[in-house]
């Protein structure tokens, strides 16, 4: 054949890795589609794996105290269940004892930001403010037509929420009683000469994630405490309710805590009035600047070291797939493969530079 008819060497090399990078696309595709497709199942699943990460050292420590471990499970969930509605428990009884002081707060702003539309800037009469009042009380009213549908999809948001926090409660206590037992399983369904890295590389994994968790903790019991403290100081009602929130919005990096804590200033602006919520404010960069300065480096250390624009890039991923769920498990999946990837590498260089065995071939038999 000519030369003229053949593929230059760039081209031929860059197909070779196009039809690949299409393939691996594809597959991820599939992947992210059946896990939203099973959402219900895979999303317990993974709250349940985080859950087990935090506390499957707590199992381990009655175990090896002489407790079966059966009931060492079985202590370390109720504790979790204990504490979880607890805490909803408390939050609850804030809500419904503050609740009424500040909607009377809220009420009094309504009616400072009709004044000021009056005697401001904008200089509204009485009838524009009125018509305004009016159109957002039609706009209201408007969408009663479609409350009987709203509350269906209430009922079924709550169905599978129910749903889930069993099927997460159970995969918790399956994983705390006998995961090794289940990843061992897991490892098998591999071919004989893959096991070995397979399960080193769940082993790391496992290693990164429960180092992750905790130390996420760590920084959300952190937050939560310096913000609920700041708010308790400039007394901002719903203290503690805040400070859960801040707790929970701190599993997500970098944003989760901050955007929580502007919940804290836009009560305190409801509440007291806009020197408060600037006081509260600074509260609240205050301690993400020490999250992020000192708790964040010096917790999560170089084992899950991701970079801050592969964790936005994460968070921006998981809520692409599954909203806030997504943006909560997206980090410490990047974790993980960050530490499976680098011990894959770790191991193929290794491998790599491992001697061969010697073997004598210049040595001529000795005649008979």
């Amino acid at each position: 054949m000519s030369d003229r008819y053949q593929v230059p060497i760039g081209v031929e090399i860059a197909t070779q890795w196009a039809w690949r990078i299409l393939v691996i696309g594809l597959a991820g595709g599939v992947g992210i589609w059946l896990l939203r497709f099973f959402s219900e199942i895979t999303v317990p699943i993974a709250i349940a794996v985080l859950g087990t990460a935090l506390t499957v050292d707590a199992v381990d420590w009655l175990d090896k105290r002489g407790l079966p471990r059966v009931a060492a499970t079985f202590v370390v969930v109720i504790v979790m269940l204990t504490a979880f509605f607890g805490m909803l428990a408390l939050v609850g009884q804030q809500l419904s004892t503050q609740v009424a002081e500040l909607r009377s707060s809220v009420v009094d702003g309504i009616s400072q930001v009709q004044d000021w539309a009056k005697t401001g800037p904008l200089q509204l009469s009485d009838s524009q403010v009125q018509d305004w009042v009016d159109n957002v009380k039609e706009s209201i009213s408007s969408s009663d037509t479609s409350v009987v549908a709203r509350l269906t999809e209430v009922g079924t948001t709550l169905t599978h929420v129910v749903a889930g926090f069993f099927i997460a409660l159970f995969s918790a206590f399956f994983f705390l009683y006998e995961g090794k037992r289940i990843w061992s399983w897991i490892v098998a369904l591999f071919p004989a000469g893959a096991r070995a890295r397979v399960d080193s590389s769940g082993h790391t994994a496992w290693t990164s994630l429960t180092a992750f968790v905790r130390a996420t903790v760590i920084v959300a019991l952190t937050d939560a405490i310096g913000i609920a403290l700041g708010a308790w100081a400039l007394n901002v009602p719903l203290t503690f309710a805040i400070g859960v929130l801040v707790f929970l919005g701190a599993f997500v990096p970098i944003i989760g805590a901050l955007l929580s804590g502007m919940v804290a200033v836009l009560v305190a602006l409801v509440a007291q009035g806009p020197w408060t919520a600037l006081f509260m404010l600074i509260v609240v960069i205050v301690i993400q600047q020490i999250e992020s300065h000192v708790l964040q480096p010096f917790l999560m250390g170089r084992l899950v070291a991701v970079h801050p624009l592969a964790i936005i890039f994460a968070i921006a991923a998981g809520v692409t797939v599954a909203g806030v769920v997504g943006a909560l498990i997206a980090v410490p999946l990047a974790a993980c493969l960050n530490g499976v990837v680098r011990h894959l590498v770790s191991v193929a260089q290794d491998y790599q530079d491992e001697p061969e065995d010697d073997v004598d071939v210049g040595t001529n038999p000795e005649p008979a």
